[in-house]
């Protein structure tokens, strides 16, 4: 579209803000305007358009259809704009969207984004934790963190943050029930925590047992290694962990890991994201940041 085909900026704002906010009075107050002026702006561009983008009811404003198509391109659009100025500035600033898998979010990120946040105070985190994978072209999310084996698809860049090795793990109090725990067999005398994990199988065969021993019985299945563990400290069973989110714990004595053999599938807790946008400030400041503080609080880490 050539430039003179555009509406006018004024009004393209306007929109983005009420469309976001859901009210012409909050745009207004954002945009340091009247409602007044928010409200004759995107008249304006309804004029421009040719159908409304609002419906306009008593203590209510709602996006048409042909609003609702046009909000998330703009918004998207005005984004792309911020990003290149932050970059044009030589800084990064606006907000960085992190998805990420609990597991990472409650084991070592929480614990750590106040360091980054202290170092780039223009730059606010936005933390989503989840278990699906993402899709960069229909999400806002800047990075992603997730489980991986390193082949990424065409078009994404990867680092990998933590090899995620395994070893089981319980309270004191749940192996001294049983005397302790001497053996690997020992284990089988004691409940597990989602013992469909193929992580227990392998655990098993690397430990010279056969993976057919795990009894083939009800059992919770949490969905995250943070959740088995605070099951596996209050006592309800041995979880299969990754030892290098939980030194702390293992330290104290609230989990033991009674064996060294550690058991590994490949896999890793990668930090991805789309390989044209390496070098926006904002990717490129945290993707540094995180290999640095996981190298300097964990030993280890992935390569810019």
């Amino acid at each position: 579209m050539a430039i003179n085909q555009l509406p006018p900026l004024t009004a393209i704002r306007a929109f983005e803000a009420a469309a976001r906010l859901g009210n012409f009075t909050r745009a207004a107050e954002e945009l340091g305007t009247t409602q007044a002026a928010v409200s004759y702006q995107i008249k304006l561009l309804e004029e421009r358009a040719g159908t409304p983008l609002f419906l306009r009811r008593p203590k209510q404003t709602e996006l048409t259809d042909a609003g609702r198509a046009l909000a998330p391109r703009v918004s998207a659009a005005f984004e792309m704009l911020g990003e290149a100025w932050g970059e044009t500035r030589g800084g990064a600033r606006g907000v960085l969207v992190v998805s990420t898998l609990p597991t990472f979010a409650a084991s070592w990120l929480a614990r750590h984004l106040g360091a980054f946040q202290m170092v780039q105070p223009d730059l606010a985190v936005r933390l989503e934790t989840t278990t699906r994978n993402t899709d960069f072209r229909t999400e806002q999310v800047d990075v992603v963190i997730r489980r991986d084996d390193g082949n990424l698809p065409l078009g994404l860049a990867g680092h990998l943050i933590v090899p995620t090795d395994f070893a089981p793990m319980l309270s004191p109090k749940l192996a001294a029930t049983i005397g302790g725990v001497k053996e690997p067999a020992d284990l089988l005398r004691l409940p597990q925590i989602d013992p469909g994990d193929l992580w227990w199988g392998e655990w098993f065969v690397g430990a010279g047992l056969p993976a057919d021993m795990l009894p083939q019985r009800p059992a919770p299945k949490m969905g995250s290694q943070a959740y088995e563990a605070i099951a596996a400290i209050a006592g309800h069973g041995v979880a299969m962990l990754t030892p290098t989110f939980y030194r702390e714990e293992l330290a104290n004595g609230t989990l033991i890991q009674p064996f060294e053999h550690v058991g590994s599938d490949g896999s890793g807790f990668w930090l991805v994201y789309p390989e044209e946008r390496r070098n926006l400030p904002k990717i490129k400041v945290f993707r540094e940041w995180i290999l640095a503080e996981v190298e300097r609080t964990l030993g280890r880490g992935g390569q810019c």
